[in-house]
């Protein structure tokens, strides 16, 4: 077994509660139970010898491995190719949509001969907590029973499974037309056994969630150019969506470096509200309502929880309950994927001042009448009190949305959203006719837009820079200046910025963030591109009418997907995914910037 595979030689697979990664050669190295948030089950992603990690693969090293989604669904196969025959396993974890958090996920895998004679290997090694805490066997022929503090993981086969210290092993050869399943249950500690294992029970498991993500995909309106990529980051959102709140988390994992060897190592599972609002045009776009306005619910209850306060009306993030994340610690014993450490666990950054949000949360609660029409009176009251608070806090330095670590700065792009923020609630209340202190809402929303023409710019530049003061950095969040209409697409000081741009962020149509060196963020060592930033660059190409190297650019990033269409957070110098995996925000823009892309296309056409 490969101690640390690729991070993009994964697929995902998900309940809508928790979610686990499956690497290309059959074995699931990373899962938490029972929340994307909890203690991980098996981590052996951070840490091959002491994370644990649940493998059924063929028993045959050599033999060739490709792995692909069955059609547009989260049901994961896994191939296993050699001389002597072709075998598949499946993953996946049965849906749950329910509005109710439960301690039971399910972690089912099935294996099958399609041609020839194959052996298949088990081996079951949970390490609870991180690999904290230690557990207990009880074996039975068919079935095992692993016990930790607050927690028990029940494993079913339909071949027989042995002792390995206080792990289990087992195999099975299967010949051409023959399947054998196992299944793993995860649950708390007073926990009663799942009920037993059957071949048919699965099979008809197995055509239940496919047939519940493939009525899901019918749902979308995507009617364009690029419905694999769209449907496949459709899916990957709603999988790393929380459905008892609505609340999508960052990513599946934690500690994943943005450089290995590193220490650009965070925990992403938690839910910003940046990534969170922004998910909400996406979701519209696609036509997914139900799952838009259940965020903005969930978006509604922390601010009406802010109100009357004395705080910040918001934290930058919070755990996927909405209650607030406390701290970050590190995990020491573990080494981290490749040796990259510290592994983080919790995230300080959500102590951090980040005036952006303001914005995105009212850019997404403005989105569409769909989302905004359910506020009601009582919602528009919170919504505008927290705007009013806003008009009094807003022009401070802050930690900006990169969440660096080398101190406040007056961050143009936290200047632009909270511009958006004004605009938002202006025209809500104009739309609504709601009652509100429009008056200094304006003259601030002003305000800000001739402060950023003022001190944003740069002359030399002819661009908008990252901050205030200092030498001047360009800074490819600014990207999204159109897409609020703080900027026109076309006007001549965005061409020239999107021209500075890609003379100093732009490699080979990837995107970075910003220069570290050039803007020292407070951490040692570099980072890739990121390619929510790239789909970013497509989005505001295509809106100023930059059509061929826009579609080129879309189409160039595809190849950097996985292979089943995932993306992490960034792309190395070879072309390498990095950091936590799979990302929502990258997956969320990629809609964004499709969507937009058809349609400027569509009009060239016309």
């Amino acid at each position: 077994m490969h101690r640390y595979p690729p991070i993009a030689e994964h697929g995902l697979i998900g309940d809508l509660q928790t979610a686990a990664l499956v690497t290309s050669r059959g074995v699931v190295d990373w899962f938490a139970a029972p929340r994307f948030d909890s203690p991980s089950v098996f981590a052996a992603l951070l840490d091959h010898d002491r994370g644990g990690y649940f493998r059924l693969a063929s028993d045959d090293p050599q033999a060739t491995c490709k792995q692909l989604y069955y059609p547009d669904t989260a049901s994961l196969v896994t191939r296993f190719m050699s001389p002597d025959g072709v075998g598949e396993v499946i993953d996946w974890m049965p849906p749950n949509s329910s509005r109710t958090a439960t301690d039971r996920h399910t972690v089912i895998r099935t294996a099958r001969t399609v041609r020839g004679t194959v052996r298949f290997e088990l081996e079951c090694r949970p390490r609870f907590d991180y690999g904290r805490a230690r557990h207990q066997l009880d074996l039975g022929p068919d079935s095992a029973a692993f016990r930790a503090p607050g927690v028990s993981a029940h494993l079913q086969s339909t071949f027989p499974l042995e002792r390995d210290g206080d792990d289990v092993r087992g195999a099975v050869t299967l010949n051409v037309g023959e399947q054998a399943a196992t299944v793993l249950t995860v649950c708390d500690a007073e926990g009663g056994p799942p009920p037993p294992l059957t071949v048919d029970g699965i099979t008809h498991e197995l055509w239940s969630a496919v047939e519940f993500w493939q009525r899901w995909v019918r749902g979308s309106n995507y009617r364009g150019r690029w419905p694999d990529m769209v449907n496949r980051s459709a899916i990957t959102l709603k999988l790393l969506t929380y459905a008892p709140t609505g609340a999508p988390v960052a990513a599946a994992t934690m500690g994943l470096p943005e450089q290995v060897g590193g220490e650009r190592n965070w925990d992403y599972r938690y839910t910003w509200v940046r990534d969170g609002s922004l998910s909400v045009r996406a979701l519209l776009d696609l036509g997914f309502v139900e799952e838009a306005t259940a965020f903005t619910h969930w978006l509604g209850d922390r601010l009406h929880e802010s109100a009357g306060t004395d705080g910040e009306a918001l934290q930058i993030m919070y755990r996927v309950d909405g209650s607030p994340l406390l701290g970050e610690e590190v995990l020491g014993h573990l080494e981290g994927y490749r040796g990259s450490a510290p592994v983080r666990l919790g995230n300080a950054a959500a102590d951090q001042l980040q005036l952006d949000i303001y914005g995105e949360a009212l850019y997404a609660l403005s989105q569409g009448h769909e989302v905004a029409v359910q506020a009601g009176y009582r919602g528009w009251k919170v919504l505008a009190h927290s705007l009013d608070w806003l008009a009094d806090h807003w022009d401070r330095p802050d930690e900006g949305i990169w969440e660096t670590r080398g101190g406040r700065k007056d961050f143009t792009y936290s200047r632009v959203m909270c511009w958006a923020a004004f605009d938002r609630g202006l025209r809500l209340a104009d739309e609504f006719r709601r009652p509100a202190d429009t008056e200094r809402w304006l003259s601030i929303r002003d305000s800000i837009l001739e402060q950023v023409m003022a001190h944003g710019w740069s002359e030399a530049d002819q661009a908008y820079v990252q901050h205030y003061g200092g030498e001047p950095v360009l800074d490819a969040s600014l990207l999204l200046m159109p897409r609020v209409g703080f900027v026109a697409a076309k006007d001549p000081s965005w061409l020239s910025t999107l021209d500075a741009m890609d003379r100093t962020l732009v490699s080979d149509s990837l995107v970075y963030r910003y220069d570290p060196a050039a803007s020292p963020d407070g951490l040692r060592g570099s980072e890739g591109t990121f390619s929510l930033c790239t789909f970013l660059y497509v989005d505001a190409l295509a809106r100023a009418g930059r059509l061929r190297p826009a579609r080129y650019t879309f189409e160039k990033m595809h190849t950097y997907a996985n292979h089943v269409g995932l993306f992490a957070e960034e792309v190395g110098p070879s072309g390498e995914q990095l950091g936590n995996f799979p990302q929502a925000f990258t997956h969320l823009a990629l809609i964004m910037s499709a969507c937009t892309l058809d349609e400027a296309l569509d009009r060239q056409r016309d």
